[in-house]
């Protein structure tokens, strides 16, 4: 069925898509720093993006071995500048996720790198072994990135209730 589609259609329609979820994810980044974060909040986004991985359950989403390892591999590097730029604060007993400015930048920045790779890359790769090869990516990406932000979130909230037992307590 896939293959009756003309590929510069697939292009177009997928780079649309990547246009419209990177929009979505700067809106949704911008409304959750005005609420607390929560555990839940930090692992299910990897969790919802995992059943993309049932695209490879197609032989036209494939990808050979070494592809696999170079787009891990860039998600990985690219993983470790939203690290850097996700930062964490208490307010008011809560812990929210620091507004950062870099962070709007640097995803526009990203998205603009990808989009620029699929345009280079469509003309040398299938259209479907790129597709995989782009969600593997951002899947290598967003893993370490909420795996840090986990860390990050414990260790802050082992600090404030670390914080809350070493308080004296005064009674008149």
């Amino acid at each position: 069925m896939l293959k009756q589609i003309p590929s510069q259609w697939i292009i177009i329609g997928s780079t649309i898509m990547a246009v419209v979820m990177g929009t979505i994810v700067m809106t949704v980044r911008a409304k959750s720093a005005k609420r607390p974060v929560s555990a839940k909040k930090i692992i299910l986004p990897p969790l919802f993006m995992s059943t993309g991985a049932l695209m490879f359950v197609f032989e036209y989403f494939r990808v050979p071995p070494m592809q696999i390892a170079e787009a891990l591999g860039v998600g990985i590097l690219f993983s470790l500048v939203l690290i850097w730029t996700s930062k964490f604060e208490v307010k008011n007993n809560d812990i929210y996720l620091k507004q950062s400015k870099a962070f709007i930048f640097i995803l526009i920045g990203l998205l603009i790198v990808r989009l620029i790779a699929k345009v280079i890359l469509s003309s040398t790769i299938h259209v479907g072994e790129l597709s995989g090869m782009f969600w593997i990516l951002a899947f290598g990406m967003i893993v370490p990135w909420r795996i840090a932000m986990l860390i990050q979130y414990r260790n802050l909230e082992k600090k404030m209730t670390n914080h809350h037992i070493e308080k004296p307590t005064f009674t008149s």
